[in-house]
């Protein structure tokens, strides 16, 4: 059973058909969902599968203690290692979802510094990344350097300066390679 790490934007509170649709394949085809406990995509997410009673989903909660957790699914708990409550100690569940995963989904807002460091951690790791820009409706097969400079290419100047100040992003684009393997 393939692990997909589903995640996005916290801005998006509603998931287009198109999505829902990517998201009952993955009922279909029996993949193990993976997704953290935020409000937005996270709890959207978490709420199509509860609906479809999708029993493989695993939330990712920090120490254990989950924001939403709408199905009352299976819960990782991920020690903060003593971490303070800021975006790096949320973006430690993320990592482990990563980790976990086989391949991403993430819904993305264009701005999202959290959805990109997914896209950005999966991606080092050599994982395919699918990802949904919510403003164009598209769907965007990430698997590359090359990808993710097309992807973050539509920002306009101020989102890519924020994004490339807060996720240290021009360096991490530097580190990262082309996947040996792809999905």
């Amino acid at each position: 059973m393939s692990k997909v790490f589903v995640g996005g934007s916290r801005t998006i509170r509603c998931l287009h058909p198109e999505v829902r649709t990517r998201l009952g394949n993955m009922i279909t085809d029996n993949h193990m969902v993976l997704v953290g406990d935020a409000d937005g995509v996270d709890a959207a997410v978490q709420t199509f599968f509860a609906e479809e009673r999708y029993k493989d989903v695993v939330v990712y909660c920090m120490e254990g203690v989950c924001r939403n957790n709408v199905g009352c699914a299976p819960v990782k708990a991920v020690d903060s290692g003593g971490k303070k409550k800021d975006f790096a100690y949320f973006a430690t569940k993320d990592f482990y979802a990563s980790l976990d995963a086989d391949y991403g989904f993430m819904i993305w807002d264009g701005e999202s510094k959290g959805t990109l460091n997914n896209v950005l951690n999966l991606i080092q790791q050599g994982k395919r990344v699918v990802v949904y820009r919510s403003a164009s409706g598209e769907f965007l097969d990430v698997r590359s350097r090359e990808d993710i400079v097309l992807l973050v290419s539509r920002c306009p100047s101020d989102v890519l300066q924020y994004l490339d100040k807060k996720l240290n992003l021009e360096k991490r684009l530097t580190e990262t390679h082309q996947p040996s393997v792809g999905l």
